[in-house]
């Protein structure tokens, strides 16, 4: 392997564990029998804050998602032609 092998991968396994990490932080979207029975004691300020929250670790997670298939993509390239 080649030092920008080992570099790659070294890269691939930190995006790998920030996906994890922002895979963990995000919330449930089923809120199940509690949801269907308290779900209307959330304030407005409440349900934005989580939204805006939300919506950021989500559009996160979609970028290292592509920033690791494009690695993926990258390294198995290298592997092939035997850069």
């Amino acid at each position: 392997m080649t030092g920008l092998q080992y570099a790659l991968s070294i890269i691939s396994i930190i995006v790998s564990i920030v996906i994890i990490v922002l895979v963990c932080l995000q919330e449930s979207k089923q809120k199940g029998l509690s949801g269907a029975i308290g779900g209307g004691a959330d304030t407005f300020f409440g349900k934005n804050k989580g939204r805006t929250m939300e919506a950021k670790l989500s559009f996160l997670t979609k970028i290292f998602g592509a920033i690791f298939f494009v690695l993926a993509l990258v390294s198995a390239l290298l592997f092939l032609f035997g850069a």
